[in-house]
């Protein structure tokens, strides 16, 4: 099967191809798992992380991608919840244990034996993957193969950050960066929080732009102030400067959740910066995300399909992974990069 691989970890300012495209053999599905055929798979800036070396290091050499969607070609002797032909997708949660605190409380994503596909496991950038069969997902009807991709990662976290976020409806949401996750959560805050208001803080006019054109009420610069205080605010973005411009924007006794899976030590200075008058005073919070749980792609999806929620996706050939990775190290986004393998 075709396969883009990384070998070595690299920094994409050294090498604009640190994914190589190789045969390897197709994966043969173990008793409790299931080999997907893959249609698609979304490209997150995850993947960026791993390559440069800013998550727990990948089990080299690796085939990265985490929001895959394809069809079941074959399962293992002890699988029965899915049928050869069925549609299905594979998000960043590939195993956790099941029986920790953690996971008995629904929150797998803190799972010490946590795996991610991608990292621990070979991924979806890839003509096939085995998964094990309680980490897959049935795919609403409603959705194309291609725009269900950025729903298991970018939306899933997205659904999981605007949670953790506790605003209620009519409070004020702030959304520092505007990549794939982010014009997922402005979309889905317009159906669940119908009166809220999105406050947008993006680096480029393109990206304000996009926002107000889906429905942000405001858009500025990270270091903008909103004309109104924010009761909550989800950081999307790779550095530390938007969550520090964030908190001056942040209503009292109000949160700031930084939904990203490491942070780019290039500014990492700005931590130094935090005034705690200004930052954190009056009861401010800044809390983490760390992945996702199996509950989370399952409730999203079905929210999705509810509303329903379409996300605005570039497609590329598997071929051209390299070059989608390195517009989003470039931050030429516009919604999310999928790559196209069937």
């Amino acid at each position: 099967m075709k396969a883009m691989v990384l070998r070595r970890l690299q920094s994409l300012a050294d090498n604009q191809s640190p994914l190589e495209l190789v045969e390897l053999p197709r994966p043969v599905p173990a008793d409790n798992e299931v080999l997907v055929q893959v249609s698609v798979c979304g490209v997150c800036h995850t993947e960026l992380d791993e390559i440069e070396g800013r998550t727990p290091p990948p089990h080299l050499p690796i085939v990265l991608g985490h929001q895959v969607v394809g069809i079941v070609g074959e399962v293992g002797h002890a699988v029965s919840r899915f049928r050869v032909g069925e549609r299905v997708g594979v998000a960043w949660i590939y195993f956790a244990c099941g029986r920790c605190e953690f996971c008995s409380a629904g929150n797998e994503n803190l799972c010490q034996e946590f795996k991610a596909t991608g990292r621990d496991a070979n991924g979806g950038y890839a003509e096939f993957l085995t998964v094990p069969a309680d980490f897959i997902y049935p795919i609403p009807t409603g959705f194309s193969d291609v725009e269900a991709a950025p729903l298991l990662c970018a939306g899933a976290i997205g659904y999981r950050s605007l949670r953790l976020a506790g605003l209620k409806d009519g409070q004020n949401l702030g959304l520092m960066g505007f990549g794939a996750s982010a014009h997922l959560v402005l979309k889905m805050v317009r159906y669940l929080l119908p009166r809220s208001n999105v406050f947008v803080f993006a680096r480029s006019e393109s990206e304000q732009q996009f926002a107000r054109e889906l429905g942000a009420i405001w858009a500025g610069d990270t270091f903008a102030v909103s004309p109104e205080k924010l009761h909550g605010i989800i950081d999307t973005t790779p550095v530390w400067t938007p969550v520090v411009e964030g908190l001056k924007n942040l209503e009292r006794g109000g949160r700031l959740v930084i939904n990203a899976i490491r942070k780019e030590n290039g500014d990492k200075r700005v931590l130094l910066q935090l005034d705690y008058s200004t930052h954190l005073w009056m009861e401010k919070e800044i809390k983490s995300v760390a992945n996702v749980a199996r509950g989370d792609v399952k409730e999203f999806l079905q929210i999705a399909a509810r509303i329903p929620l379409k996300p605005t996706v570039e497609e590329f050939r598997l071929e051209d992974a390299n070059r989608a990775l390195l517009e989003i190290k470039d931050r030429k986004v516009r919604g999310a990069k999928v790559l196209r393998l069937g």
